[in-house]
């Protein structure tokens, strides 16, 4: 399986707010939005945190602790023998990982897993987004893109 990542979080190297994985085809999509404990940046908070909620309905949730996103992920990862994560930004691909850690040397249980960093120059999920600065609909365009010209 292959899937296209994206990832919104809060400032230059602050905490991970939402994540998604969308696949090559019309199969099932990952969305997630994690717990946030302090005030956003002001940028995040005028461009990012309105479109949070803005999925279709059987993706939305509560903001969920970073442990229960973990074990959400593995669920949903599992079923697969191995899978490659496609990202355009390697922020994103550094927080996918880190997102997989619940604790001090712990982290759960996933496929074999493959990261494509795809160097896009020129393109901008935001600018081709639905919904600029959601990471499910930035992961969709980006997929779009990649798909259409045939990578």
């Amino acid at each position: 399986m292959r899937y296209f990542l994206d990832c919104e979080f809060d400032g230059f190297g602050g905490p991970l707010l939402s994540l998604a994985l969308v696949p090559d085809d019309a199969s099932e999509e990952f969305y997630a939005i994690l717990e946030h404990e302090r005030p956003y940046t002001d940028w995040v908070e005028r461009h990012v945190v309105p479109y949070l909620g803005t999925v279709p309905q059987h993706l939305r949730a509560d903001p969920q602790p970073a442990a229960d996103v973990a074990r959400e992920l593995s669920r949903w990862l599992t079923p697969f023998e191995e899978v490659e994560i496609v990202a355009d930004w390697p922020d994103d691909i550094a927080y996918f990982c880190k997102a997989l850690l619940t604790g001090n040397g712990q982290m759960v249980t996933v496929p074999a897993l493959t990261f494509r960093l795809m160097n896009l120059a020129g393109f901008s999920t935001a600018r081709n987004s639905a919904v600029p600065h959601n990471a499910l609909h930035d992961a969709r365009a980006l997929r779009d893109h990649v798909v259409n010209r045939g990578y």
